[in-house]
């Protein structure tokens, strides 16, 4: 099992993730898009992420323009490694 990280440690990770903010309990970040379409399209790229990689997002919002992703790791009881690996790879969908 992956090790739930420290506030620290999710602080200093974060540093390098441009727009991914620790926000109760979980990193998230918002996209924005220019078409409630382009949105869609970016979390469905995002779901075949997550099952590709076995580690999915807490919560996928799509809004008009914009798509919130949100990790943490339940079973560590807090944001792990694995999280911010997903953070970066979320990232390098876009």
């Amino acid at each position: 099992m992956t090790a739930k990280l420290s506030h620290e440690e999710i602080s200093s990770a974060l540093q390098d993730l441009a727009g991914w903010q620790l926000v109760q309990g979980r990193v998230e970040k918002t996209f924005a898009f220019d078409s409630y379409a382009q949105g869609v399209a970016f979390a469905v790229k995002v779901a075949l992420l997550a099952e590709k990689t076995d580690h999915h997002p807490d919560s996928l919002e799509i809004m008009w323009g914009k798509v919130r992703v949100a990790y943490v790791t339940h079973s560590a009881g807090g944001v792990t490694r694995k999280d911010l690996e997903a953070a970066a790879q979320v990232d390098a969908l876009v």
